[in-house]
């Protein structure tokens, strides 16, 4: 690769800036690749266990903090951001219905890791016509990286209380991704500070208190986690507080005064596929596995697979204001083969039949929730 001159850099940096605006993406900063500040807290929070079953987030510890151990040669990481939030999906009015299943606004259309890496993966072949020849690698949640740092160092936002970036023009509800490379392009620098102030209101409005203290998230605790990540049985504390939450939870973003700013996406791939917006739970909870892997094509949703998927629908059925037909799909789900699904619907019909059905639905009542249609 022949050697660039500053200035030749820099007027790079301006055009990569400029291309990844032409490929979707609504911001875009450059940044190092040392991670080593955050290290110690990264540390602590594993040691602590709030990583819950996500072992994997305890492996390769070296290349999380310094990013060109992952692809060698690099000298910046290009981060960029990508709206995700779809148009009109009524996020707080489907919360405010108990027979209606929430599914976390991000995951309602096509899963994001393959677009956005294809559309880094066409910024990286821009640079590389551009300059004749370079390594790069695009990474989206992917591989032990930390995307958040990143974006933070590259002046996408800064992190807020509730651990994700926020950024003044646009709120939270965007994905991240990653572009690792082979230049010494100019850095861009950290936004200069965070503006949460003394606001509480996403530690505040969590249904299941998952946040021991600001910036800290105990995983095991995350409606996010229990619909998703967890392989095994939600812990029966818990379940009362999940509401109609089956897939990921967005409280703490719903409730933030900064997503007043949020932008609906302009990707049609993000809108949402089989009505999974506005789905009735019992609906959803006749799904065989076969129909389960149909309708989550390209989706985001398979991750939980058809047991979980089952699981998290009981739990928000019992929840529910229940009914006949409520009580007759679980009790049919009683025979099911998967000791997880018969567990979870045993609990939702204990649960209809006490006096401790509570749907925690918290944030239509809260002060700071923003006045938009989210």
């Amino acid at each position: 690769m022949p050697e660039l001159s500053t200035a030749m850099l820099t007027e790079l940096s301006t055009k990569i800036k400029e291309w990844a605006l032409e490929l979707g993406f609504q911001q875009c900063g450059i940044t190092d690749c040392d991670l080593h500040a955050e290290q110690a807290h990264y540390e602590q929070w594993i040691e602590r266990g709030y990583h819950g079953e996500m072992g994997y987030l305890n492996n390769h510890l070296d290349k999380r903090f310094s990013a060109d151990s992952l692809l060698p040669g690099t000298q910046r990481v290009i981060c960029v951001r990508m709206d995700y939030l779809p148009p009109e999906t009524h996020a707080i009015n489907v919360l405010d219905d108990g027979s209606s299943a929430y599914i976390s606004r991000y995951t309602l259309g096509r899963d994001y890791h393959k677009l956005i890496r294809k559309r880094l993966t066409q910024l990286g072949k821009r640079i590389e016509n551009e300059v004749g020849e370079s390594v790069f690698r695009a990474f989206v949640d992917s591989a032990p990286i930390l995307e958040r740092p990143l974006a933070e160092k590259a002046g996408i936002g800064w992190r807020g209380k509730h651990t994700l970036i926020l950024n003044r023009h646009a709120g939270s509800m965007f994905f991240l991704g990653e572009l690792l490379i082979d230049l010494p392009l100019p850095i861009d620098p950290p936004t200069a500070e965070e503006h949460c102030g003394n606001c509480t209101a996403c530690l505040d409005v969590c249904p299941t208190q998952a946040f021991p203290q600001p910036h800290l998230l105990d995983a095991r605790r995350c409606i996010s986690y229990l619909t998703i990540e967890l392989s095994g049985s939600i812990p029966e504390e818990l379940r009362s507080k999940m509401g109609n939450r089956i897939f990921g939870c967005d409280d703490c973003q719903l409730i933030c005064p900064w997503n007043r700013f949020a932008d609906f996406t302009n990707e049609t791939d993000f809108h949402p596929r089989q009505k999974l917006d506005k789905q009735e739970l019992i609906e959803l909870f006749s799904w065989d596995e076969a129909t389960f892997l149909k309708k989550t094509e390209g989706s985001a949703i398979r991750r939980t697979g058809h047991i979980g998927w089952l699981r998290n629908i009981a739990v928000a059925l019992g929840n529910s204001k229940g009914g006949n037909e409520v009580i007759q799909a679980l009790e049919d789900k009683l025979n099911h083969d998967s000791d997880i699904v018969r567990e979870h619907a045993s609990w939702a019909i204990e649960q209809l039949k006490s006096t401790k059905n509570v749907n925690v639905l918290p944030i239509q009542q809260h002060p700071r929730r923003p006045k938009i249609n989210l």
